[in-house]
C-alpha cells in the first residue's frame, strides 16, 4: 500500500474518521427505508470503497447495481461531456434506488445520471455522496445524504483517484494542483 508520508499528501479524513461518518450514513438510510428493498447504484470506480463500506451500514434489504460514467480522464479537471460506459444490469421501474458516488462536484455527472436513471420511472431516486465540493457547482443538484461537505481541494485516496493512482489509500488526502505523475 502506498506510503502517505512517502508522497508527502495531506490526510483531510482518516479512515476512522470515514468509517464513523459512514456509519452515521448507513443509519440514516436505514430509517429512511426501513421494511423496502434498496437498489445501491454504485458509480464506478470511485465509488467501490463507499458503497463497500455503506451497505454493510445499511440494514434494510438492498441490492448492488453498477453504473461506469466518464468526465475526468486522466487531468484533474472535469472535461464538462459525462458519457455513460456501462448502464445498470437490472431494470430500476418501481424500486427504490440509491446512487452512491464518492464526490458531489460539478453536479454534471450526477445531474446526468438522475435525469437516466428517472425515465426508468423508480418509485424513488436518491443520492449519497462521501464528499460535497458545493463551490464548484454548475448543475443545480443536492446529495440526500452527505458524508462530508469540502472545500475546493483536490482529493484522492479511499477510492479517488489522480491518473488512476492512489485509489487504494485508507484515508482521504489532499493532492497539490502540481503533483507530478
Amino acid at each position: 500500500m502506498p506510503s502517505v508520508a512517502s508522497e508527502a499528501l495531506e490526510v483531510l479524513y482518516s479512515r476512522a474518521q470515514i468509517a464513523e461518518r459512514v456509519a452515521e450514513m448507513g443509519a440514516q438510510i436505514t430509517r429512511d427505508f426501513q421494511g423496502e428493498k434498496l437498489v445501491m447504484v454504485g458509480v464506478l470506480k470511485g465509488a467501490a470503497f463507499f458503497l463497500s463500506d455503506l451497505s454493510r451500514a445499511v440494514d434494510v434489504d438492498a441490492t448492488f447495481d453498477f453504473v461506469a460514467t466518464s468526465s475526468y480522464g486522466s487531468g484533474q479537471r472535469s472535461s464538462g461531456a459525462v458519457k455513460l460506459i456501462k448502464d445498470l444490469d437490472q431494470p430500476i421501474e418501481g424500486k427504490n434506488v440509491l446512487i452512491v458516488e464518492d464526490i458531489l462536484d460539478t453536479g454534471l455527472t450526477l445531474a446526468y445520471l438522475r435525469k437516466v436513471f428517472l425515465q426508468q420511472r423508480p418509485k424513488s431516486l436518491r443520492i449519497a455522496a462521501l464528499l460535497d465540493k458545493p463551490s464548484r457547482r454548475i448543475e443545480k443538484i443536492e446529495a440526500d445524504y452527505v458524508g462530508f461537505s469540502i472545500p475546493n481541494l483536490f482529493v484522492i485516496g479511499y477510492g479517488m483517484d489522480y491518473a488512476e493512482r492512489y485509489r487504494n489509500l485508507a484515508d482521504i488526502c489532499i493532492m497539490a494542483p502540481t503533483h507530478p505523475e
